[in-house]
């Protein structure tokens, strides 16, 4: 990651300017997804009372299927949730129409997308909440190792860091097939920042324990101690760069 000052691009204050205007899009877009959800699932959410009601916050997700980013949404009341989609996606002629609809954004996976990046942190600095699956692909065996442009972007940004456990999603593909409810749990952990102590640079060593020490929150979220992956030691949790916020 660049540690030079990052300057907006036209096209992506254009893209923060758009913001107000997506609010009755997400609402139906919302509404539609939550009925599906609801009558493909048996859908729990619990922790309702750690999501941060304003300000810039990153939804932290552990990612296990391709249904995480919606689910993650939907159980979020309140406000919407901005996701960011690979930029495949975009391509796809059955998913970029509902992409563009909502207002999502597009990441280049494999290489340090600057535009993903200044989106994602001028969206945070607007006030937005935005979704991030630390890990970078799925994952439905357990959660591996974080690549650290959480941290990143969260001291960049100042944002809360709410972590947001999903459990049961890896078993919906094969049971939708069979016509069978899935069992989906979203668990929301308590809320966080990373302390910074008025830096505009941390140094990457303690990136990296931020990062480790955010993922350890997202484990002890976890209800399913299965998908805790190499975070299974929750013992192992420290907090030494975490500052825990009122929602």
């Amino acid at each position: 990651m660049t540690d030079n000052p990052l300057t907006v691009p036209a096209e992506v204050q254009a893209y923060i300017n758009r913001q107000p205007s997506l609010g009755w899009r997400r609402a139906i877009f919302m509404g539609i997804m939550r009925a599906v959800i609801h009558t493909l699932t048996q859908f729990t959410v619990t922790g309702q009372e750690n999501v941060p009601r304003t300000g810039p916050t990153i939804l932290m997700m552990n990612h296990i299927a391709g249904i995480d980013p919606g689910l993650s949404m939907a159980a979020v009341r309140g406000r919407y949730v901005v996701p960011m989609s690979k930029s495949e996606n975009f391509e796809k002629w059955y998913f970029a129409p509902f992409l563009w609809w909502y207002g999502a954004y597009a990441i280049r996976r494999g290489e340090v997308d600057r535009e993903a990046l200044l989106n994602s942190i001028a969206l945070l600095k607007s006030g937005a909440m935005i979704l991030i699956a630390p890990e970078g692909t799925r994952n439905p065996d357990g959660m591996v190792e974080a690549k650290e442009g959480l941290a990143y972007l969260a001291t960049k940004a100042d944002a809360i860091i709410l972590p947001t456990a999903i459990a049961g999603a890896q078993h919906f593909k094969s049971n939708v097939k069979q016509w069978k409810h899935t069992p989906i749990r979203i668990n929301f952990g308590p809320p966080f920042r990373l302390k910074t102590n008025g830096r505009a640079r941390v140094p990457r060593a303690e990136l990296t324990q931020m990062t480790r020490e955010a993922m350890y929150q997202l484990a002890l979220a976890q209800t399913d101690p299965a998908l805790r992956g190499v975070y299974s030691d929750v013992s192992q949790a420290t907090t030494e760069t975490l500052e825990f916020v009122k929602p």
